[in-house]
């Protein structure tokens, strides 16, 4: 492929390249650090969202090197990211204290559900009780993506394999169009959950630095999925024009991986700062609960 790239060329191929090397140096010093410093019980969940920038900015790299593996790295980014987005539920939960905790803090709270991305225009949504059942459905709501995209990922490949599988041909014969919607209305159930639960306990992790963590999960979510479909539709509708000797999709298809390239670099590096930024534990919900009878008594 090189041989076939202008000095240009090559010299952002070469920046690109440097920039998913460090984004990969960065995260194993991060990832050293968190196995130091922080407890055992939320090690791997910290590691596993740490990774989601620098495992697509990986990807993406290699699918820019080598076009023919594009399919393979996009699944595998795929595959990752869907993980991390059930590991980010239990991360908030785990940043309330467990799942025990969290019941005795919100003993009497109640879930919005009219929340994105699926109920936001929904205002007339009751109200759900935090109990272990809400929260059982809400760890399914992201496990079940975690669980059914790898399987999905695989039939794909499998089609794919035999040739009946061709990513960019969306006819309603064709296993693309159905097996995409159908990891579409997957995804959009996962976010849900996740959603829901932060707009429950953004305030109380307020000072864990929730809501900029939060923050840098949806520019994945947005950039690794959202872009890139729009990206890929552009190319099929030839709105991206061909330039050869490479086709409208395959110039797509470089685009929106040169792009991720650097938008995980600065995601990679934000993380750093945010998740390294020291905080202090919450209090037990008994001691903030004793606090004002306390205050009431003193004279």
């Amino acid at each position: 492929l090189s041989t076939g790239l202008d000095l240009p060329g090559r010299f952002l191929f070469a920046t690109l390249t440097l920039m998913t090397l460090i984004a990969i140096l960065v995260f194993i010093e991060e990832a050293v650090y968190i196995y130091r410093k922080i407890p055992s019980s939320k090690r791997s969940i910290i590691i596993w969202i740490n990774a989601a920038a620098p495992v697509i900015s990986t990807t993406s790299c290699i699918g820019m090197w080598v076009p023919r593996s594009t399919m393979f790295t996009d699944f595998t980014a795929g595959i990752f990211f869907a993980i991390v987005i059930h590991k980010f539920l239990m991360m908030m939960i785990k940043e309330c204290g467990g799942q025990k905790v969290l019941l005795r803090r919100f003993e009497n709270g109640r879930f919005t559900i009219s929340t994105g991305p699926c109920c936001c225009c929904c205002l007339c949504l009751p109200r759900v009780p935090i109990t272990r059942q809400t929260l059982f459905w809400l760890k399914l709501g992201t496990f079940q993506f975690a669980v059914f995209r790898p399987v999905l990922v695989f039939l794909s490949i499998v089609l794919w394999t035999n040739g009946n599988y061709v990513l960019y041909n969306l006819s309603p014969k064709g296993p693309a169009l159905w097996i995409s919607c159908f990891i579409g209305a997957l995804t959009l159930f996962a976010l849900w959950a996740v959603g829901i639960m932060f707009r429950k306990v953004r305030i109380l992790l307020k000072c864990k630095n929730i809501i900029p963590k939060f923050a840098l999960y949806q520019f994945i979510v947005i950039l690794n999925q959202l872009q890139t479909t729009i990206i890929n539709i552009f190319a099929t509708q030839k709105i991206i024009p061909c330039a050869p000797p490479l086709s409208s999709t395959a110039r797509g298809s470089y685009i929106a991986q040169q792009l991720l390239i650097m938008e995980m670099f600065l995601i990679t590096v934000i993380s750093r700062v945010v998740y390294r930024r020291k905080y202090h534990d919450l209090e037990p919900p008994e001691c903030a609960a004793e606090e004002p009878g306390d205050k009431k008594q003193t004279p």
